[in-house]
């Protein structure tokens, strides 16, 4: 085997010009796809930070068929007292949880007393909640990054619109679930700007406050955020969670509870499919140009080859080791492209971000793009061109064995 080896590296060595062309291609390749794979991840991961940690959190939890009428914000549909307590019991149990935040979210009417409008509003508790959704107070652009009782944060847009500034007093008045009308006076404590665009008219009130203007005698809750310890396990603590909590049944025998990760809560997700497709697509882009590179290269070798073939084969080579000689030619030029293209593929990622190039994702400016090579991709994507280099190479090389010492050293 050690001379087969030795053979094809002598071989590469003497067609260098070919050799060097071949791996150039191999080299561009995992050097496009490697680049774009770590940029288009590090994208995709940032994104999806700032969906998750801004406004969603990475799970959340309503009551069975809340979700189908999130749009009207159904008062009377949210969680009581004692279901809360039966989901505490589970959260506990099952491994993985950071950080939860309660949230009431209802419809009012918001008043500055000279001009009124609707406004959707978020009761939170400022401290659970800035744990859970971490970049929120980054968002708030004017006035207190906390909240307390008697104050509201309201959107940039809707303050625009109403002309109200941080200091101002205001009305906010919402009907609870029985249809009785309440209403608060608040302090405007702070102008949040909106994670995805300008649109959105939600605001924020302390979760007391909330609880007061709706007349709850008993707390209510709307949704539960969680935050995981580890995002990359989001997929088994949902499925954990969910079996868990299918266990708890109300009195006609039906689930309480809904489990949603932050993909069916976002249209973001959709946009995170896509680049994943992209991703997918240039990998199999890749492997169709190194195979078709490396098979015209290796069948143009065998062409030009013959008589050399013709007389390794009447000195009495044996045709499985022609077979292996044009298998590890073909090998050695994905290995040697493999490794080059990866190192440069690193150069690259580091300059990216030697660069600092700043990017916009909604209203949130100037997001610094931080690529991170993700080695287990790279390794991934340097086998898939070294087996694919192969595979290339099987027809040259078993032509090349079966050719006959005659016919060959006739060749001209």
């Amino acid at each position: 085997m050690f001379s087969i080896l030795k053979m094809a590296l002598r071989n590469l060595f003497r067609y260098s010009r070919r050799t060097v062309l071949n791996v150039s291609l191999i080299v561009i390749g995992v050097v496009f796809v490697s680049v774009f794979v770590s940029v288009s991840g590090s994208f995709k991961n940032m994104m999806t930070a700032q969906i998750t940690d801004s406004m969603t959190g990475h799970v959340q939890i309503h009551r069975k068929g809340y979700m189908g009428a999130v749009e009207t914000l159904p008062q009377n549909m949210n969680l009581k007292f004692m279901a809360l307590d039966r989901l505490d019991a589970a959260l506990k149990e099952v491994d993985g949880t950071e950080a939860v935040s309660y949230r009431i979210k209802f419809g009012g009417m918001f008043s500055t007393f000279t001009e009124t409008s609707n406004i959707r509003l978020n009761g939170i508790d400022p401290e659970k909640e800035f744990k859970v959704v971490p970049l929120l107070p980054s968002r708030i652009l004017e006035g207190s990054k906390d909240l307390k009782r008697g104050e509201i944060i309201i959107p940039r847009l809707f303050a625009n619109s109403m002309k109200v500034k941080v200091g101002d007093t205001v009305v906010v008045v919402a009907s609870n679930k029985d249809g009785s009308v309440n209403g608060k006076q608040l302090k405007v404590s702070g102008i949040v700007e909106s994670a995805t665009g300008p649109g959105g008219r939600d605001g924020y009130v302390h979760i007391d406050d909330a609880a007061e203007i709706l007349r709850m005698d008993i707390p209510e809750i709307s949704e539960i955020a969680v935050r995981l310890k580890d995002f990359n396990k989001l997929h088994d603590f949902e499925k954990n969670l969910t079996a868990r909590l299918s266990t708890e049944l109300n009195k006609k025998g039906q689930p309480i509870f809904d489990v949603h990760t932050w993909e069916k809560l976002s249209p973001f997700y959709n946009i995170a499919r896509m680049i994943d497709l992209m991703t997918l697509f240039v990998k199999v882009l890749l492997v169709a140009v190194v195979m078709i590179s490396i098979l015209n290269v290796m069948i143009m070798a065998v062409y030009e080859r013959i008589r050399e073939i013709g007389t390794a084969a009447a000195i009495g080579t044996k045709p499985y080791k022609l077979l292996l000689l044009f298998l590890t030619e073909g090998m050695l030029m994905g290995i040697i492209g493999a490794l080059i293209g990866s190192a440069l593929s690193v150069a690259t990622v580091w300059l990216i971000n030697l660069t600092q190039i700043t990017f916009n994702f909604g209203q949130q400016k100037d997001i610094l793009l931080v690529a991170s090579v993700d080695y287990a991709q790279l390794a991934a994507v340097s086998l898939t061109v070294v087996a694919v280099a192969v595979a290339a190479s099987i027809q040259p090389a078993f032509k090349a064995s079966k050719m006959e010492p005659v016919k060959a050293l006739r060749h001209v």
